[in-house]
This record gives C-alpha cells, structure tokens and sequence, in this order.
C-alpha cells in the first residue's frame, strides 16, 4: 500500500535525523538558552537567545522573560520546559498610530537557501508551527519576511484566542516567484510576532495567507489594540519550528548542549554566575595593560562586538597583590571570527610588575562580571 503524504514527510523527517540533519531552521525554538539574562525591560537582544523585541512610541517598555512552561499544560506534556514571556507595560496614552510591540527571530539566509525548500515555486512549502497564550482573549498577527532582493511579506493571524490558554498554530508558507535567498550570512527570514501594531503599519485590505511586496504600512491588516491597552497584559511562546514541507511533524527536541552551541555562533557570554570567577588569562605589558586572549567555542557568524557588564568589578590578579588591579576600560581589538584578543587598559602597577606577567582576568570578591561577544543579525 503507498505511503500518504504525511507518511512520506515523516518518514523523510525521521532519515534526516538519522543522518544527523536537522529539520528545524529555527534555533532555539524551545527557548532553553538564555545566556544574556532571564528577564529585562530593556528592547533588543537582552534575555532568551535568537529573540529579539523591539517597540515603539510605547508609555512603559514591556518585560521580556524566560520563563517556565507550568507542568500538567499541553506543552509541557510535549517535552516544553521554557518559553518565551512578554508581559505589557502600562500604556497610559492608549494605542497611537505609530505603536508597536514586535517579537522577532532571524534565520540566516544561507540556512534558508540550503535547507531544501524550493522557495519559487508556489507548489513547494515550508510549515510554521508553535506554540502560543495569550492573557487576552482575541486574534494575533504574525509574519514571515523574506529579507533579500525585493522583500516580500507573508502576513498570518492565530485566530480568536482564548485568555490564558495554549493553542498550537500551524501555517503552511508556498513559495513565490519573488521570494528570495542568497546564500550568504546576512538575514534571510525574519519571523514576527506583533501582540500590537498602530494603523501606521496596517490597512483593512491586507490579504493573509499570501505573499506580497513588504510595504511598512500595510504588513497586517488593523489590530484589536485591547492587549496592547491592557496593563500588564501577556503573551507566551513556545516550540517554534520552521521546517521544509507541508507537513507539522513532531517538535524537534535538541539537548541543551546543542542549543547552546548553535546559539553561541551569534553570542557568547563569558563569566556573569558569581564572583571571583576566572574570565580569562592575559599577559601583562609592565606599563599598565593587559592583553587577554580568548577563542571562540564555536565560529561566530562575523567579528562580534564587545561589552563588559560591571567593568570597575573586574580584578586582573597577577599572582602578586601588588600587580591586581581593576580596569579603566576594556575593549576588543583584532579579531577573527573564531579567535578573538581582548584589550584591557588596566592600574596594574608597574613598578613591581614586568612585561610578560601572567594575569588572571576575573571577577573581584562582590561583584559577578560579564564579557558579552555579540554577533547577532
């Protein structure tokens, strides 16, 4: 008897694990790695890796979180631990037409070109799926953007959610003849969650479901704004795959070590947990420097930058209470995508230190310090 359709995508999903691929293009969809922090209200690149939030004309920046998916829900029962967390600020001035809350994840576009999909065709698919709870009852948007050439968008809505409940989405995304992928470093899709947008960004006759020439004005059509005026109003996500086909398989469940490792091509955090933590070693010039080295544990996507939580708190211990010290300023100098020297103007004295000293670079005996290479999208 031939296999059906789904029978066929599985089986291919289950020799494709075999061989060691993965069916995944999103990393970190479970949202287990979260190297920078577990909760801030700052935008940006701050808390789960691969997730970005960005705002605008907000009263009160909203909170972005790691949190714990609660035992007994759905989710959890899938193999769920982590997810995804943004709590609202309060947003005295009510929805302003140029506001916005916008939940983003990047994929490389060389990941996008070599994954399989045959993005031109129309008859050739990729499947979104996830995870997602609302506290406010009410139908969200989201988007997939394909980021190179003529960018094109593919706008999408969850449907009427109840409040505080998981409900798992799946879309099924064709290609298009003006989808485009180079296969370079560069950012290929961006996927979009937008709990809100202001009428600046949408239009009441933006077709969902279909692709179109990205316009910043109609990339959804009008939002409900009763989650973005609700004070401390939350969205949670959890078990983002994006894989090639027509089909939502099983969620792809990696080890924490492997989640890790894909993430830290884009970011890798050095120290943060306690004090007196070793950061690295360096060697000391005798006139007040030290050079520490550190190599990449895996390639970054391109020569990070550099920034240093609670500088005044690290201690350059040269083995001689006389040669310790705390820096003035640190900073990254030439680098490599894989080995990478950092530069630390340091008070090390000189006078009872020589050049060539070996030097501890750690954190001193109060304060946890953090070193933080960002080569994100």
């Amino acid at each position: 008897m031939a296999l059906n359709q789904v029978g066929l995508e599985r089986l291919g999903t289950q020799v494709s694990k075999k061989i060691g691929a993965s069916k995944n293009l999103i990393i970190n969809g479970a949202f287990q790695v979260a190297q920078r922090g577990t909760s801030s209200t700052s935008t940006g690149y701050q808390t789960v890796d691969r997730v970005t939030v960005l705002t605008n004309g907000v009263d009160e920046q909203p909170t972005q979180a790691q949190v714990d998916v609660a035992s007994g829900t759905e989710p959890y029962t899938n193999g769920f631990r982590k997810a995804f967390k943004l709590t609202n600020g309060n947003q005295t001035s009510g929805a302003g037409a140029a506001d916005f809350i916008v939940v983003r994840h990047k994929i490389e576009s060389q990941n996008v070109a070599n994954s399989g999909w045959d993005y031109t065709s129309t008859s050739s698919n990729i499947t979104l799926s996830f995870w997602i709870k609302a506290s406010v009852a009410q139908n969200y948007f989201f988007s997939v953007l394909s980021s190179d050439g003529t960018l094109q968008n593919f706008p999408m809505e969850t449907g009427s959610l109840s409040a505080d409940t998981w409900t798992k989405i799946t879309k099924i995304i064709p290609g298009a003849a003006n989808v485009q992928f180079d296969n370079d470093n560069g950012i290929g899709i961006e996927l979009d969650w937008w709990p809100f947008a202001g009428t600046s960004y949408t239009a009441s006759g933006v077709a969902l479901n279909t692709w179109a020439a990205f316009a910043s004005g109609t990339r959804f059509p009008d939002h409900t704004s009763t989650w973005y005026t609700t004070n401390d109003a939350t969205l949670e996500i959890t078990g983002v795959q994006l894989e090639v086909g027509s089909v939502a398989t099983d969620f792809e469940h990696k080890s924490f070590a492997q989640e890790l490792a894909l993430c830290q091509r884009y970011c890798q955090v050095l120290g943060g947990n306690r004090t007196q933590e070793l950061l690295m070693h360096g060697t000391y010039n005798g006139t007040g420097t030290v050079t520490g080295f550190y190599e990449a544990v895996v390639q970054f996507r391109v020569k990070p930058s550099f920034s240093i939580s609670n500088v005044a708190h690290v201690n350059c211990f040269g083995f001689n209470s006389v040669d310790s010290g705390s820096p003035t300023a640190m900073s990254l100098i030439n680098a490599m995508s894989d080995k990478h020297w950092i530069y630390i103007d340091s008070n090390l004295s000189s006078t009872s230190g020589t050049g060539g000293l070996t030097v501890m670079v750690r954190a001193n005996s109060t304060t946890a310090c953090k070193f933080t290479l960002d080569a994100e999208l």
